[in-house]
């Protein structure tokens, strides 16, 4: 056969069937990720449709690569988005994501200023591609500027894969450093990830900094 993965899922994974197993299971809510479900915009509509009725929460992980019409549509079902703004220069989205940085910074605001969607972000910071200080300080001007201190901005840890192999693992200093960035330009909720850092993982009061939630790991 040739037909897409997804599509042979679909019929199984009804919509009313996803449902259906979360409120049996307990779950608040279903995640739409692995891969960006953009690429199965109308499914993952009708799923968030089907977790409504039974008042489950429905979250996307996504590039944030959409044009407007559709994007309108998606966020109109989405509660919750955590969007992958993966550096801040053109040059990097061109060579290493085969795309465009601008598209994703007009869904990040778009997202922020026109929906009832939650966001985060998160930016898996690799080594020498787009780690440095300049471009971590402009990415996180620009954010408190265009969405506010208290969306919450997330640093991962790269590790070796598939075809880029050749490049190590990004070290703890790095996330801390990035966090150290954001939080000196004025970001409320900084976390680092992949990586065992429970100062990273915690969320402090934005006042007196006292930790209101404590994080070991996931």
């Amino acid at each position: 056969s040739k037909s897409r993965e997804v599509h042979t899922l679909t019929d199984q994974a009804k919509p009313d069937v996803i449902a259906k197993a979360a409120s049996e299971l307990g779950c608040r809510s279903v995640a739409f990720t692995y891969n960006d479900p953009i690429i199965f915009h109308e499914y993952a509509i009708d799923v968030a449709k089907a977790c409504h009725e039974r008042d489950i929460k429905t979250v996307a992980v996504t590039a944030g690569y959409q044009c407007a019409g559709p994007r309108e549509e998606f966020y109109r079902y989405m509660d919750a988005a955590n969007v992958d703004l993966k550096g801040f220069t053109e040059e990097f989205y061109r060579k290493v994501c085969i795309g465009e940085l601008a598209p994703v910074l007009e869904t990040l605001r778009y997202i922020k200023h026109e929906t009832d969607t939650w966001l985060e972000t998160t930016t898996l910071l690799i080594p020498g591609k787009n780690d440095s200080d300049d471009e971590l300080k402009r990415m996180c001007d620009w954010f408190v500027r265009e969405l506010g201190p208290d969306v919450p901005m997330h640093f991962s840890a790269f590790h070796p894969d598939f075809k880029m192999m050749d490049t190590p693992d990004t070290p703890p200093s790095t996330l801390e450093r990035a966090r150290k960035i954001a939080m000196q330009a004025g970001v409320r909720y900084a976390y680092t990830g992949n990586v065992h850092d429970r100062d990273g993982d915690t969320t402090l009061c934005h006042q007196c900094h006292s930790p209101l939630i404590v994080r070991d790991w996931y």
